[in-house]
């Protein structure tokens, strides 16, 4: 049986490794979850005189520092002030210098939401007229890099330790007491409160790399862990800390002084424990609701507690069934895991689905918003797989509460008669083996003894391993809950993995938000522009059909008449950011006179701009305008729509 445990181990370790690396590689730097919602001057404008400063609107209230808002020239030189400041409400601004000449000029910004993950991006507005620029923004990214990747294990690691720490010691507490003296058990909580005690400390130390630089170079710099320590999230991982060391002290109660008590004893400091533990363990789960996507947007007062019930529940669900695979694997055979334990964990792991699905339920709803954000947005497609894996979990689920409901309990005069046979067998072997080596020995005093001892250590380890294989698998329904909770805890493992992509991926409701208010922002610049100069913009969706092809195209030309035109390209994701794509091609074309098509190829100014001048229009007309767009080697597609010019 011990061979048979240990590639099944084995296959859930490299499952947790392959799913981690997979989830934790495909997330790339941490999404916004503090989308940009405005600016002054707006993206791709051409303003008449420099700006006094330069402001920007987000979604949420957002933490910054000293260069989060830069302003760059053409050649690259801040000409900001620096020390941004808040204008009113989630509006920062920042000052420029006096006497800017003409040109494009960048802006950067990088700050970290209300909910701890940090934003970065960048966009261009022009004084005079457009000019090409030294500065290169395709790089500019918040948590990514080796730093973001490290940050996103640690968080895995502080959910995993959570979940098997809490979960474990619930199952031992409420439905298994005689668990306490199971050494495997006592290892498997133990091991999850070190693993979360390592990953806290590891998150501390990354996190000032994490939301400014990304330096692995900088993860010890102490004048970045003292700024950590002030801020939200520094707060809610030195509590968690402290927290972790009142949780060893519920640990050493529970597998020391607790496993000792009977009686009247026993069951006060069950009741003491269980308050205890359930304080300590609400605490925990705070910790990650007072810091992140609970305690911003949407009624927080109301997010931040079921938030807590959320967590507490999976980890009770999830926790509990790793208890419970451990046990039924590794528990000694005169310790069994009882039917009535596995029952009671059955029950306990019901209600827990009830409160994970009701919980999930309001906080699917305050995050997307509305039913389009499932299939629209990166959160909602992580949220379907999220789904999908807990209804499959609940199924394998179902599957073990039907074993638990036929299981035998296999007792320990069972055990001794099923092995007594044998046992007498190998005990009358190792006596008269004993008395041979007894008559012999005579000839080497001492020498016989320790050989005769060893000997018999060997068959009586032999003896009581085979008798606990067989006790084993001497009950074929407690042969399949084993094999059902196994495939259950492989679910789990790939579950939680997608649980933590999911808190550092933006909201649906944020993302759709951010994409509306920036929409109606260009359209709001694009009817000032129309007015002013008689400028036309053009909007296209385009989906080349490759990973990552989707995204919008405006084209816009001024003054739209005949003779030479300015023209910008700009390219966005579907959420409304800044997209750069590998090419953009534009033609023109007047079917009615059978001119064209008049290429144009524009020069790549910045992070989904691009720029032409002195395009020229020979004649007035209804012109088809096709865009070429390519989002990889291979796959590219040309959209067009017509427009009156001159």
């Amino acid at each position: 049986m011990t061979q048979t445990i240990v590639p099944r181990v084995r296959m859930l370790v490299l499952l947790f490794l392959a799913v981690t690396g997979a989830l934790l590689t495909g997330a790339g730097p941490a999404s916004a979850h503090a989308a940009l919602t405005g600016s002054d001057p707006a993206q791709g404008v051409v303003v008449d005189k420099a700006p006094t400063q330069v402001s920007l609107t987000f979604s949420e209230t957002v933490s910054m520092n000293d260069d989060s808002l830069r302003v760059l020239d053409p050649k690259g030189t801040r000409v900001d002030t620096g020390k941004p400041s808040e204008v009113s409400g989630t509006t920062y601004a920042v000052q420029l210098h006096s006497g800017l000449p003409d040109g494009t000029y960048t802006v950067t910004y990088q700050v970290v939401s209300a909910d701890s993950h940090p934003v970065a991006g960048a966009y261009t507005f022009s004084i005079g007229s457009p000019s090409k620029t030294s500065v290169s923004v395709s790089d500019q990214e918040a948590g990514g890099g080796v730093v973001g990747w490290l940050y996103g294990f640690g968080r895995y690691v502080s959910y995993a330790g959570f979940i098997v720490m809490t979960g474990g010691a619930a199952f031992v507490l409420a439905c298994w007491q005689r668990g306490t003296g199971v050494r495997a058990l006592q290892r498997l909580v133990v091991s999850g409160w070190v693993a979360m005690t390592a990953a806290t400390l590891f998150l501390l130390l990354l996190r000032g790399s994490y939301t400014s630089s990304g330096k692995v170079g900088d993860i010890f710099d102490l004048d970045l862990l003292g700024e950590v320590l002030q801020t939200k999230t520094g707060a809610a991982l030195v509590s968690r800390l402290l927290l972790l060391a009142a949780a060893a002290l519920f640990i050493a109660v529970l597998f020391g002084a607790y496993d000792k008590r009977e009686g009247e004893e026993k069951r006060d400091l069950t009741f003491g424990l269980a308050i205890g533990g359930t304080v300590v363990a609400a605490g925990l789960a705070a910790s990650w609701a007072m810091a992140e996507h609970a305690s911003t947007g949407l009624q927080p007062g109301i997010a931040m507690p079921v938030d807590v019930l959320h967590l507490l529940a999976v980890a009770t669900w999830l926790g509990g069934l790793t208890a419970l695979l451990v046990a039924l694997y590794r528990a000694p055979a005169d310790r069994p895991v009882e039917a009535p334990a596995a029952r009671r964990f059955s029950r306990l792991a019901y209600s827990s689905v009830l409160v994970v699905v009701a919980t999930g339920t309001y906080q699917s709803w305050r995050q997307l918003g509305s039913w389009s954000a499932f299939t629209d947005t990166r959160y909602g497609q992580l949220l379907l797989v999220k789904i999908g894996l807990v209804a499959l979990l609940v199924g394998v689920a179902s599957i073990s509460r039907r074993w638990t409901a036929r299981l035998a309990d296999t007792t320990t005069k069972e055990a001794v008669r099923t092995s007594a046979p044998e046992k007498e067998r190998v005990t009358a072997s190792a006596a008269s083996g004993d008395t041979a080596q007894q008559t012999s020995g005579d000839a080497g005093p001492g020498s016989g003894n320790a050989k005769r001892a060893a000997q018999l250590a060997r068959q009586r380890a032999a003896v009581d391993a085979t008798r606990q294989k067989r006790l084993r698998d001497s009950d074929s329904h407690r042969y399949g809950l084993r094999r059902s909770v196994l495939a259950e805890a492989g679910v789990a493992v790939v579950l939680l993995a997608v649980t933590t992509v999911l808190t550092s991926t933006e909201p649906g409701r944020t993302e759709q938000d951010a994409a509306k208010a920036g929409r109606a922002s260009s359209s709001s610049s694009s009817a000032t522009g129309d007015s002013a100069s008689g400028a036309l913009t053009l909007d296209m969706s385009f989906d080349t059909g490759g990973t990552d092809g989707k995204g919008v195209v405006s084209v816009d030309l001024d003054p739209a008449r005949t003779g030479a035109n300015e023209m910008h390209v700009y390219v966005t994701r579907p959420n409304g950011r800044a997209f750069d794509v590998p090419e953009v091609k534009v033609a023109f074309t007047l079917e009615a006179k059978d001119i064209g098509p008049l290429p144009v190829t524009p020069d790549h100014i910045t992070t989904g701009h691009w720029s032409a001048n002195g395009v020229q229009i020979p004649m007035a007309g209804e012109w088809e305008i096709s865009v070429t767009v390519r989002t990889s080697d291979i796959d590219q597609v040309t959209v067009s729509k017509n427009a009156q010019i001159g």
